[in-house]
């Protein structure tokens, strides 16, 4: 090839590698963009295009009509290997300053984690062992033996009062893990909102009285009151309003609670809740915080208020999952103001349904024979306490299998229903209730199971009910609830 023909393949080949220069710039400027954003600064790199666009065309121009000579042709072969060169660069300049950024960011994402973690830890240490040591120290002072029996009620009393808010503040705990987690769901049906008003104020009458407190309900502005809403979310979200309420109005103050009802839609309606106190109010500062999890003001007002901080954050959260809003206007010594705005789907009385009516019969628990299937002697010692005092005879099982032996080896009819705790050794709640509902007696595969566990999510229900069990039953126990879930099982009353 002649010096002609090498000038002329320099040329070309250089205006090819140019073309190529500007493809891998719009692809490095598209990167920058996504990456980066459409700042300023990224709208500049748009110049470079142009530029590398006027190159091309001269090279071409000087290849076509001009005469350029070995050195020029290997200047404008050289400069396309040069900025090939250089874009390379750049894209890996860019790649690792962003993977540095990135790395960054994560660092301190870790590092709020840690620190979010730390606080959690050092809230928990603080609200755990508050309750702990009034339950701790009111035992040890109910073992004295100068304790007369007044005193010793009121300990009982006290660290009864203590356990509660010990499992209120679990269930808070484990609840706002789930939400964060997103294992929460609501479980909407009809409901009637009145009834869950009615019955959640009812629950505050003697404690607002207690106080002095005058504490008002008024759902006059609900035009219907059936709606299609999960009516456990709904009933907490209005135990947080109106606890926080209680807790921060001093002696004399007033409560008040307003549902009133707005727009009516395509079968749907607005319903708003206000929560009114004239307490203590709020600062403008904690106002802005008062929905994040575990804040709570620290004031001397306020100290001695018991509370994880995380009621307001979890209202917050079953609202926001209702497709609803919630507000507060609030002012320190005036008073504060929860206001919550949710659109439901309107539904009827006979959606609803009416629930049969139980024979009253409080002699129903006499000769009936129970048998408790539970692993930890504590418990099971207190479950027995609990059902004989309501008249029942009982009998224990210390897992799933020595159950289900009872069960067989029993002639038809000889226990009325069983107890079955769900984590137990040698074989579990689950598999023993599977197995009993297989037994070829009908009689015998038919006894009612209640599932008594500390599982007690929702999802650990339903799971309940799909073995086989016909009822489920909270740790810890209650025997009022006990009460309920037998009296609803036997259909009758019990003592």
């Amino acid at each position: 090839m002649d010096s002609n023909g090498i000038i002329l393949a320099l040329i070309f080949i250089g205006s090819a590698l140019m073309v190529i220069n500007i493809i891998l710039y719009v692809r490095f400027e598209r990167y920058i963009r996504h990456t980066w954003g459409n700042g300023t600064q990224a709208s500049g790199l748009l110049v470079p295009i142009a530029l590398l666009v006027l190159f091309l065309i001269g090279y071409l121009f000087v290849g076509l009509f001009g005469k350029p000579d070995i050195v020029m042709a290997g200047i404008l072969f050289g400069g396309s290997v040069f900025v090939f060169i250089i874009i390379n660069v750049l894209r890996g300049l860019a790649e690792s300053v962003y993977s540095s950024e990135n790395l960054r960011v994560e660092l301190q994402a870790a590092e709020r984690a840690n620190k979010a973690k730390t606080v959690f830890l050092s809230n928990m240490s603080h609200d755990i062992r508050t309750p702990l040591n009034a339950i701790i120290g009111y035992s040890a002072l109910a073992e004295s033996e100068t304790v007369d029996e007044d005193k010793l009620r009121e300990y009982i009393d006290k660290i009864g009062i203590a356990g509660r808010h010990l499992l209120d503040l679990i269930n808070d705990v484990l609840e706002m893990s789930r939400i964060e987690s997103g294992k929460m769901h609501l479980e909407e049906a009809p409901a009637d909102i009145q009834s869950i008003l009615d019955e959640v104020s009812t629950v505050f009458d003697d404690q607002m009285k207690a106080k002095g407190l005058n504490f008002s309900v008024d759902a006059s502005g609900v035009t219907d009151r059936y709606a299609i809403c999960d009516r456990v979310r709904c009933t907490r979200v209005l135990m947080n309003l109106i606890s926080n309420a209680y807790k921060f109005t001093p002696e004399g103050g007033t409560v008040s609670v307003t549902l009133t009802e707005g727009d009516r839609k395509d079968g749907r309606a607005d319903y708003e809740l206000r929560v009114k106190d004239n307490g203590i109010g709020m600062s403008k500062e904690f106002a802005a915080r008062v929905f994040d999890s575990f804040e709570r003001e620290r004031t001397s007002t306020v100290s001695n208020v018991q509370g994880a901080g995380l009621g307001m954050a979890i209202t917050r959260r079953i609202v926001e999952m209702m497709g609803g809003t919630i507000e507060v206007e609030t002012e320190q010594g005036k008073g504060t103001e929860f206001i919550v705005h949710v659109n439901c789907e309107i539904a009827s009385k006979e959606d609803i349904g009416i629930p049969a009516k139980h024979e009253h019969n409080c002699d129903c628990a006499e000769g009936m024979r129970l048998l408790l299937a539970e692993d930890v002697e504590v418990n099971a010692e207190i479950a027995v306490m609990m059902l004989t005092s309501m008249g029942f005879e009982v009998e224990t099982a210390v897992n799933g299998r020595e159950a289900v032996d009872m069960v067989m080896e029993a002639e038809p009819g000889y226990y009325d229903a069983i107890l079955m705790d769900i984590q137990m050794p040698v074989m579990n709640g689950y598999e023993a209730t599977e197995l009993i509902r297989s037994l070829p007696e009908p009689e015998v595969a038919s006894i009612p199971i209640i599932a008594v566990t500390a599982n007690a999510f929702t999802e650990d229900i339903q799971k309940a009910l799909d073995t086989g069990m016909n009822a489920h039953i909270s740790k810890p126990l209650n025997k009022d609830d006990m009460k309920k879930v037998l009296r609803e099982l036997f259909e009758c009353e019990l003592t």
